[in-house]
């Protein structure tokens, strides 16, 4: 089992980052009682979980939370579980700023009494304790969530490809288009199976006639060229913080041309380390 505890002061992008990591493969738990980790921690080891990567958002929200974390932790060595801190950090000035313009309050105003400022000294001397022990310290005072993510990939050694998810659709125009497509490629343009007395019946996912759309040099060339492309364009759309991309490929009926390049599309983004999800919703509606 892998475990990060996630904490740090509050309003210095603990959320965000608990989505970035479940977008990486973890199983996020937010606001959990730091006493609450140890059988939490028992329980996983019971299901024969040793191989899941588990986060756990802690911060002061969580009552008798500064004195109860560190306990747990000498807890946790005491009985050898392995585990890593993140500690996000930020300065008074920028968390102040973020409080203002979200219109939330700092937990330790309410449990405290105190204003924005003292709240937000008094958490950092609270801290202070966890913050020694952390693994990882980031500073998100100017960082954007785009440059958090990528500063989390970074610090933590995460392959940002599996934190991207790609959806790829073989279709027919004839059907309609794939609508929440961030991406689309239009194969009417290459020689077509269909009129093919003996490919007709067939699909893409044949040999016969995956072998026949490719055996045109304007098949391999597109191919190619969309390869290319998607070597090029995916990387920078990780970058900016998406964790899906969707691919729509289209071809008159949706059972031939499509198929086939979705299929060739998946294989290569595959032998790349992507995550891929192939579809292909009209393949099995009949021919006209």
């Amino acid at each position: 089992m892998e475990l990060l505890i996630v904490t740090g002061k509050s309003g210095a992008g603990k959320s965000l980052s608990l989505d970035v990591l479940e977008d990486m493969n973890y199983y996020c738990i937010d606001n959990l009682p730091p006493q609450i980790l140890l059988n939490f921690t028992d329980f996983m080891s019971e299901q024969d979980s040793m191989q899941r990567k588990i986060a756990f958002g802690i911060d002061s929200r969580s009552q008798n939370m500064f004195t109860d974390l560190e306990r747990v932790l000498s807890d946790l060595d005491e009985r050898g579980i392995k585990y890593k801190i993140l500690y996000l950090d930020c300065n008074t000035e920028v968390l102040r700023k973020r409080y203002k313009e979200s219109r939330r309050i700092h937990p330790l105003m309410a449990t405290e009494n105190l204003s924005y400022e003292a709240a937000i000294e008094k958490e950092g001397i609270y801290l202070a304790p966890i913050r020694a022990r952390a693994s990882y310290i980031i500073d998100t005072s100017y960082l954007t969530p785009a440059q958090l993510r990528d500063k989390l990939l970074k610090t933590l050694s995460l392959d940002s490809r599996e934190s991207m998810v790609i959806n790829i659709y073989s279709f027919g125009f004839k059907h309609g288009t794939v609508s929440d497509a961030d991406l689309l490629f239009d194969m009417r343009c290459l020689p077509n199976p269909h009129y093919i007395d003996e490919l007709r019946p067939l699909t893409g996912d044949d040999p016969e006639v995956s072998d026949y759309v490719m055996s045109f040099p304007e098949a391999t060339g597109m191919l190619t060229r969309i390869l290319d492309f998607l070597t090029f364009a995916i990387p920078l759309y990780i970058a900016e913080g998406k964790s899906q991309l969707v691919i729509g490929i289209g071809c008159t009926g949706g059972r031939h041309r499509s198929v086939t390049f979705a299929n060739y599309i998946a294989d290569d983004l595959r032998s790349k380390g992507y995550q891929v999800a192939v579809t292909h919703r009209d393949m099995d509606k009949p021919t006209q």
